[in-house]
Formats: C-alpha cells, structure tokens, sequence
C-alpha cells in the first residue's frame, strides 16, 4: 500500500461471507494502515457486506478535521438557537409588560 491509497480491499477469510473480496469503506477520506496479504479485523454489515470498516476505526474513530468541524458548526449552531429563544422570550416579555391592559 502507499501512503495515500484510493482504496483497500478486504477479503473475508472466516464467516458466512467466507472468500468474499470488497472495497474497505473510508473514514473521513482516511484508510488505515494496511499491507498486502496482512489480516485485518473489520466490522461489516452481514445484510450488505461492501459497507466493511476496520473494527479499530469502529471502536475508536481517529480525529480529524471533519469531525471536529462537524462538532463545532453543531455547538455554533445549537448555542445561536439557544440565543435567538431567550431574546424572544424576553422580548415578548416585554411587549406584554408595555402594552396597556383594557379596562372592563
């Protein structure tokens, strides 16, 4: 493999899937570390066994950039919503409070 590989292709030597060869999937365009005629445990859906990741990237995702700028935008945005919510309560607070009441 080279340090920058388009994909990795997995055979499955045991299971029901026995001998079946499929293209690794990636993680955030990354593959792991991998050699020719190496074993490498992965986890695959057994209804559609071309969706395989390494059971390492499985268990413990490595960093990167898009998943730290996935996490930022969600507390960006989730912290504005929180921010636009109190404004309109209060200032529909504000509103009740300044609009003169009918007399009846």
């Amino acid at each position: 493999m080279d340090s920058n590989p388009k994909y990795v292709k997995v055979r499955f030597v045991s299971g029901p899937r026995m001998g079946t060869e499929v293209k690794l999937w990636d993680y955030a365009g990354m593959y792991p570390e991998a050699h020719p005629e190496e074993a490498m445990l992965v986890t695959y859906d057994p209804e559609e066994p071309s969706r395989a990741l390494s059971r390492g990237w499985v268990e413990d995702p490595p960093a990167n950039l898009p998943a730290f700028g996935t996490s930022a935008l969600t507390l960006v945005c989730l912290s504005l919503t929180t921010a636009a919510t109190i404004r309109r309560v209060r200032v529909l607070r504000f509103l009740a409070r300044s609009r003169p009441r009918p007399l009846i």
